[in-house]
């Protein structure tokens, strides 16, 4: 099934949560900032210091200084530059906040008598620890299984309403939170390899498949999930094991709005990889028509609202230029849903994705004028109602 987007173009944004704010790392008015950064590395070589970095504040006028964590500038004009002073200790202690936040509403959200939702840790071969969860149908017999994959600056929380209704037609659902989110390891949306997290899903869909025997596994991932759950199924061991995908919002294509960006993204996020671009809009653009789902998520505190860090933007150029190479590569059953007014991941590139993957069972649907969080858009029960109908045809 294929429904055509209109040919209306859109603004590419490189975040999957919206709130990153990649579109500062690439438009053409970050150069600026990128020059100032410049300056500030280059005085700080000239300077013999030691121990951790401190905040630096560069402004217009040449002011520099601070040396509290999170100081930002009040005078126009200039860029702030953060440089993450926690230590290890700090890291883990937000970590543990996190995770007892993330445990607390798994615990407390267990009080209906239809989806039974647990909660369970996990340590990977490089010792981080991730979080996961599922939701478990109480009453109907369990015919399948979905692994879901959360967006950049999100959690796997978020979608506990779409899996207890997945739950009421035989569905068991598991969720990981992937590193530097929720409740798993790492510094908040920090991301230092997205082919970790990678590696964390397929470890995680072993685990899950070796729980639940014999039964069809599908996978769901929204925007940077998206690009997660595709390069994890481009592996042949892994493919074989998928009965389908479905992406909602996937960041298959970027492009960096200026060449330049292409060459100097990977020196900044070697040197500098937990750099913030200061915002004035910690929220960014909207991502959704629903004035409530947007309170709801930017009062999450386990949703990130803070600017992109360096590495994290560069990690996600990194992995859609892998996909852009390998869309032929694909070859499991997909199901790709994308609005064509979203201004956070290019509905163009699911249109690439559609025409160019091998699988011989593809589906795509362009929501005319619908936002980046489609699972959250006032028309939600329409979207959900087609994925489950794209499950259910295929159990």
């Amino acid at each position: 099934m294929v429904n055509k987007a209109s040919d209306s173009s859109t603004t590419l944004m490189l975040t999957s949560g919206a709130s990153g704010r990649i579109n500062a790392l690439l438009s053409i008015s970050a150069l600026r900032s990128l020059w100032l950064i410049i300056q500030a590395f280059v005085l700080l070589l000239l300077f013999p210091f030691r121990g951790r970095f401190y905040i630096t504040s560069v402004e217009k006028g040449g002011g520099s200084g601070g040396s509290k964590e999170e100081k930002s500038s009040s005078q126009g004009g200039g860029v702030v530059v953060r440089v993450p002073r926690k230590s290890g200790a700090a890291v883990d202690k937000e970590v543990a906040a996190r995770r007892a936040l993330a445990i607390k509403r798994v615990v407390e959200d267990n009080d209906g008598d239809e989806t039974v939702r647990e909660f369970s840790l996990f340590v990977t071969p490089r010792g981080d620890t991730m979080f996961t969860q599922s939701w478990i149908p109480a009453k109907v017999k369990v015919r399948g299984l979905l692994v879901l994959m959360h967006g950049l600056n999100e959690h796997s929380g978020r979608y506990s309403d779409f899996a207890k209704q997945l739950n009421g037609y035989g569905i068991k659902v598991y969720a990981m939170d992937w590193i530097g989110h929720g409740g798993s390891d790492g510094l908040h949306a920090y991301v230092h390899s997205l082919d970790d997290a990678v590696t964390n899903m397929k470890l995680f869909l072993r685990k899950v498949l070796a729980e639940n025997p014999g039964l069809p596994c599908f996978c769901f991932g929204h925007s940077t999930g998206g690009a997660i759950v595709l390069k994890a199924v481009l592996d042949p061991k892994v493919s074989e094991c998928v009965s389908g995908i479905i992406l909602t919002s996937p960041a298959v294509g970027v492009e960096p709005s200026h060449p330049i960006f292409a060459v100097l993204a990977p020196v900044f996020s070697f040197l500098l990889p937990r750099f913030q671009f200061s915002a004035a809009n910690k929220q960014g653009i909207a991502v959704s028509r629903d004035p409530e789902a947007l309170v709801a998520k930017y009062s999450d505190p386990l949703v990130f609202t803070g600017s992109i860090r360096i590495r994290t933007g560069y990690e996600i150029l990194r992995i859609t230029s892998y996909l852009q190479k390998n869309l032929s590569r694909l070859t499991v059953p997909f199901f790709v849903l994308h609005g064509t007014a979203d201004s956070v991941t290019d509905p163009k590139a699911s249109e690439k994705l559609y025409g160019e993957a091998s699988s011989s069972e593809k589906t795509i649907k362009l929501y005319e004028g619908f936002l980046h969080d489609l699972l959250f858009e006032p028309e939600r029960e329409e979207i959900k109602n087609s994925i489950i109908s794209w499950l259910n045809s295929r159990l």
